[in-house]
């Protein structure tokens, strides 16, 4: 497995931890224990330069333990309580856990929405990168407080997912209570065969997702939801493992090759993106550019208001827009970091002054380069 395994050359790692890995079922209490070491694990990983962003549930599950109600069936509205109840509970935990090894860490709720509506995606996906290029390490919660069908339905898998996509990260790893996929449940037929390694997931694969695994019972995501994160981490070229979490130092061990199941994408996370952005049908606005601007794009820069001389369509924040040259010519297309009615304005200024116009103390570029596919012919 070792040569197959492609954690060994993570730059940008994406760990799920759900509920069953974290909280103790009968109790409702934190495993320290299990914690201390995973802080351990990210340590190394940091010292080897590896950055890390962590993924994780276990607000409610904390929130059932301080609020007594462990075991019982819970309404949304009770959900959403311990979830409030328990997030600063989990956060306060993985503070203190990491700050042992002078790490520092940050908290950012979201919502599928934040990762999925374009405008949000670039706010959220600018903060992350910013607490990255800090040397901070992201906690990442689901927003349970005010969410709805995530709570139902348990989709931090597909969150995690969603967040390698935003931050390009070359590998994910949900760590679960089950150490990968199956072709049959195990628990009910001990002739299932463990998987591997899968490079295309196809329609025999998701059959054996099957329903939610919820054997923990204080977790909400199941094998369904995982091969669904699968489906967005290999599109956005980023490998995904599924291991069992419960022992201590998981990443340590999965590093050594510990059982898992490996889905691995076929393109690079920079080629993906690339893909998704230069792909868009109709984009939905057209930024001309003059000769300076051509040529800086040239040598990999971002595209900077002075270079702007016409600005055509309608479009929002995050949406994908054409750029022209003179002649014409389309070479690239970008996620635009202003609507249309700020683009015309500011459209031919210095960055300076395009920051006074707009009221902002800091303009940043119309189309920043790592969101700017450029094509010329």
């Amino acid at each position: 497995m070792a040569t197959l395994n492609p954690f060994t050359s993570a730059k940008r790692l994406v760990v799920k931890i759900g509920s069953a890995q974290l909280v103790d079922p009968e109790t409702g209490e934190l495993r320290t224990k299990w914690l201390g070491a995973l802080a351990v694990d990210i340590k190394k990983l940091h010292k080897q330069g590896v950055e890390v962003i962590l993924v994780s549930s276990g607000a409610i599950a904390l929130g059932r333990g301080r609020l007594g109600m462990i075991g019982q069936t819970l309404s949304l509205s009770q959900k959403q309580a311990c979830a409030a109840t328990g997030q600063s509970l989990l956060t306060r935990h993985y503070e203190d856990a990491l700050a042992a090894h002078e790490l520092n860490t940050a908290q950012a709720l979201l919502t599928l929405n934040d990762t999925e509506n374009r405008r949000r995606w670039l706010n959220a996906r600018s903060t992350l990168e910013t607490l990255l290029g800090l040397d901070v390490i992201p906690i990442i919660n689901e927003n349970d407080t005010v969410s709805t069908i995530e709570i139902r339905y348990g989709d931090n898998d597909r969150l995690a997912a969603r967040t390698a996509q935003m931050l390009s990260a070359d590998t994910l790893i949900l760590l679960s209570d089950i150490d990968g996929l199956y072709t049959q449940d195990p628990r009910n037929n001990p002739d299932a065969q463990h998987i591997e390694i899968i490079e295309t997931i196809d329609d025999d694969i998701i059959k054996m997702g099957g329903g939610a695994n919820q054997s923990s019972g204080i977790g909400t995501g199941g094998m369904a939801t995982k091969l669904l994160a699968a489906q967005i981490a290999q599109g956005a070229g980023c490998h995904m493992a599924i291991m069992d979490g419960r022992e201590l130092s998981p990443l340590s061990r999965l590093m050594q090759g510990a059982k898992a199941t490996w889905f691995k994408a076929a393109i690079s996370p920079k080629n993906a993106r690339d893909q998704w952005i230069s792909g868009t049908i109709n984009p939905r606005g057209t930024l001309t550019i003059d000769t300076g601007a051509e040529a800086a794009l040239n040598r990999g820069k971002s595209l900077l208001s002075a270079g702007v001389v016409a600005v055509e369509g309608e479009f929002e924040k995050g949406d994908t827009v054409s750029v022209v040259n003179q002649g014409g010519e389309i070479c690239g297309h970008g996620l635009v970091a202003y609507d249309s009615v700020e683009a015309r304005r500011i459209m031919g200024q210095k960055s300076q002054d395009a920051a006074l116009d707009l009221g902002y103390d800091k303009v940043h570029p119309i189309i920043h380069r790592d969101n700017l596919v450029w094509e010329p012919s």
